[in-house]
Order: structure tokens, then sequence, then C-alpha cells
């Protein structure tokens, strides 16, 4: 039966998929960002441009390695959700 808490359940695990399969392209952009500016403040080269395309390149490179382990950990969850739908309404 679906109940709020089943609702709110539900929910949670979708924020935490997310979050879980969102971290290697964000993490992987936040530390070449960090090494940038570290470069850039040391040698007091302040162009927006150059920043960019490094990120742009490690979070191709980060969706590139780690995309099929992010679509298997998705695809495993909506088929449990999906599977699950019968006892949710019945």
């Amino acid at each position: 039966m679906m109940t709020p808490e089943t609702v709110v359940d539900i929910g949670r695990q979708a924020m935490e998929l997310m979050l879980y399969i969102s971290a290697p392209p964000l993490l992987t952009s936040l530390v070449v960002g960090l090494v940038i500016g570290i470069l850039q403040a040391a040698t007091q080269i302040n162009e927006q441009t150059l920043s960019f395309i490094p990120k742009f390149i490690a979070t191709f490179a980060a969706l590139v390695l780690a995309g099929n382990w992010m679509i298997t950990v998705t695809v495993d969850f909506i088929q449990r959700l999906y599977g699950n739908i019968p006892n949710l309404i019945g």
C-alpha cells in the first residue's frame, strides 16, 4: 500500500542515487578547478577561459570512464522501482 512514508522513502532513495551518480563528474570538475585556480594564483594569470577547457575535458573524461557504472546503477534502481509497483498499489 502506498503510504506517505513509502513516498518519502522512494524520494529519499532517488535523491541519494542522484548524489551518488553525479559525484564522479562533479568531484573531477572541483579538483581540476582547484588545481587550475592554484596555478592561476601562483602565476597571476587571471584568464577565465583557461580554467574552462581543462574542466570541460576532465568532466567529459569522468563521464566516459564512469558512464557505464552510472547507467547501470540508474537502470538497477528503475528496475527495482518498477518491480515494486504491484506491491505499492495493491
